[in-house]
């Protein structure tokens, strides 16, 4: 029976390990940017932020409610302390003392008490600086999403270009080394120059050199696409769109057109929080000044005994209880409050020239971010225009060398700009989709703000 269980053991065992192993992801541009917003850890951590600034929200509002405290001693006097009277208080000689003991060897004492905050207008002013923490963390979280959303664009993107870029390259490779063979042929024949298959070598070379180097791309970038995921970057990850299809769906010119409401845009909501912040903490130095009231109500017992009997039903126990008022009135500081509300009203002034300084940056963010998107697709379209030029100057100096009517120079070059016309134009197309990316995330396009609500 128990070689059983083991057998049954290492067989689950065995089982999880290979299903973890064979674990692997497939999506669309969409479905990882929705998979990243959850899964990122960067992401994960924005959240949490919130989860803590919900708590500190809490955490201030429960320290003007009431608060109740209780304490329990037990005290045992080991050596009884001695006082000393007058021993004329017992008819004896004047001058001299009587040691006394007062008190039971052993006590027990136990007090609960109410503490209630009635006024204090540093708490008034933390209430409200808890609340724009929150606001401040919430938008910290959406500009974190909006960061995440652009990530994941630019690392799908970069790994659609690397396996475009190795396919593009193997296949020259392919092609070339079916021109070296021809030529090398014609050329042990004598019907050509050595130059000829020398040329070809070193174009050939050249591929290889960059064949190579776009697979070790292709394999770091799907590494850095699986980071932005937040997933380990050893598993495997099959995308589904391509960089054609998604080039040509990110060619938006309406989005061109889009206006801008500072009020939406995420770093100038930061901006805001940080300057409410600052006039809150002003007020929170100016508040100092004000009078404090608070109340308290205890209730307690005690007793004594020469032996550990407090258990005892017996035991008799002393019930005592106060009622207290304090009130905490700032009178002189030396200047010292005055001197931190004046530092904190030139914090605020520097945040509100943050703010205006915000307020351009996101114009000019916006006036630079559409002028790239624009050279985006200008260039794109060329791009596309100029590997078809390419191709055909390729072809026609293939044909010309064939039949000897071009040198082996002349079709290096041709093969050289068809290959520099290729590269250029894949990555036009990556440089369109991550450019929108950059003018949506100026215009909050879409607004990825989340519920705070649905956070532990």
């Amino acid at each position: 029976m128990m070689n059983r269980i083991l057998i049954f053991s290492f067989l689950l065992i065995s089982t999880c390990c290979f299903s973890q192993e064979r674990q692997s992801y497939s999506f669309s541009l969409e479905e990882a940017i929705n998979f990243a917003l959850d899964s990122n850890y960067t992401s994960i951590n924005a959240r949490r932020d919130i989860a803590k600034a919900i708590k500190q929200k809490w955490e201030t509002t429960a320290s003007g409610l009431p608060q109740i405290d209780g304490n329990i001693s037990y005290n045992n006097n080991l050596k009884q302390p001695v006082t000393l009277i007058p021993a004329e208080f017992g008819g004896g000689e004047s001058g001299t003392y009587i040691p006394l003991k007062f008190g039971t060897k052993q006590s027990a004492n136990a007090v609960a008490t109410l503490n209630q905050l009635i006024f204090d207008g540093s708490y008034l002013v933390g209430l409200k600086a808890a609340k724009t923490f929150l606001n401040y963390s919430e938008n910290a979280n959406e500009k974190t999403r909006l960061e995440v959303r652009k990530g994941v664009i630019n690392s799908y993107g970069s790994v659609l270009l690397a396996e475009e870029l190795v396919g593009i390259f193997e296949k020259n490779k392919t092609n070339l080394d079916k021109n070296l063979k021809e030529t090398r042929a014609i050329f042990e024949n004598g019907l050509t120059e050595e130059e000829s298959v020398e040329q070809l070598e070193i174009t050939l070379l050249d591929v290889e050199t960059e064949l190579s180097n776009a697979r070790r791309s292709y394999a770091i970038a799907k590494q850095m696409l699986n980071l932005s995921l937040g997933i380990g970057v050893e598993i495997p990850v099959t995308l589904t769109d391509d960089l054609d299809e998604l080039a040509r769906q990110n060619v938006s010119l309406a989005l061109m057109d889009a206006s801008l409401s500072l009020d939406d845009n995420v770093d100038y909501k930061i901006a805001n929080n940080l300057v409410s912040q600052r006039f809150l903490e002003m007020q929170l130095e100016k508040s100092k000044a004000l009078p404090s009231l608070s109340a308290f109500v205890n209730y307690g017992t005690s007793a004594n005994s020469e032996t550990f009997s407090f258990f005892n039903g017996d035991q008799k126990w002393y019930q005592s209880s106060i009622f207290g008022v304090s009130m905490h009135i700032p009178i002189f500081s030396s200047g010292m409050r005055s001197a931190s509300t004046q530092r904190h009203k030139i914090a605020l002034d520097q945040a509100k020239t943050d703010l205006e300084q915000t307020k351009e940056q996101i114009r000019l963010n916006l006036t630079s971010a559409r002028s790239n998107y624009q050279f985006a697709i200008d260039n794109l379209e060329n791009s596309k225009k100029n590997l078809q030029l390419a191709e055909r100057i390729e072809i026609k100096n293939q044909v010309k060398f064939t039949e000897g009517l071009s040198s082996s120079f002349d079709l290096r070059q041709a093969q050289t700009q068809l290959y520099t016309a290729q590269q250029m134009y894949f990555r036009a197309m990556l440089n369109v989709i991550n450019e929108k990316a950059n003018l949506e995330t100026v215009l909050n396009i879409p607004e990825l703000r989340i519920d705070h609500k649905n956070i532990d």
